[in-house]
């Protein structure tokens, strides 16, 4: 049900610009820019995150914790970068190259975070606030660092060539070729 909900406003708004009277097919086209960010797949990730702090010479006693980490990961398209050197209009035909995919949200809601295990020795105290807020920024950026290994990127292609291919079918284009330009992310992480 999450997944139709994140179709429903872009797919209204492709089909209301869509309408527009006496528009450039071109500026019809690139009215998609109006949507911005358009965020297209969501996964939830779980991590196991751990601690341990009983190899310490002068602590006495072991300190041990295991979390479990439930995240939300948003992934789309930038749209707003589309320009008209993107697009190619051949009568009935259109191609567009479209930006990579990217992460649009991580959230850590905290509900969805649980101390699994926790052991302190008797003249140990217990983690910290800091400490384990420490341990959601660890998990935090091990999601972040291995997000593409979960195929959410492909997803967020193939979402996104779907939503578009039926806003530009109400346009009146039969043939339709959109493609990513992962070129575009290897310049800009430069």
């Amino acid at each position: 049900m999450g997944k139709i909900r994140h179709y429903v406003l872009p797919v209204f708004l492709l089909l209301m610009l869509a309408c527009s009277p006496k528009q450039d097919p071109l500026e019809k086209v690139l009215s998609i820019r109006e949507m911005g960010e358009l965020a297209t797949t969501e996964f939830t990730v779980t991590r196991i995150v751990k601690a341990s702090d009983d190899k310490t010479w002068y602590k006495i006693g072991e300190r041990k914790i295991l979390m479990s980490v439930e995240a939300s990961v948003k992934a789309g398209i930038d749209l707003r970068s589309v320009d008209a050197d993107n697009i190619t209009i051949n009568g009935k035909s259109i191609r567009i190259l479209l930006p990579p995919p990217k992460l649009i949200s991580l959230k850590l809601p905290p509900e969805k975070i649980k101390v699994e295990y926790q052991e302190v020795g008797l003249l140990r105290q217990d983690f910290t606030n800091a400490e384990r807020d420490a341990l959601l920024a660890q998990a935090e950026a091990q999601i972040s660092r291995d997000i593409e290994a979960t195929g959410i990127f492909q997803t967020t292609e193939n979402n996104t060539r779907f939503v578009l291919t039926r806003f530009l079918q109400q346009l009146g284009y039969e043939n339709i070729d959109i493609s990513f330009n992962h070129s575009f992310l290897n310049q800009e992480n430069r």
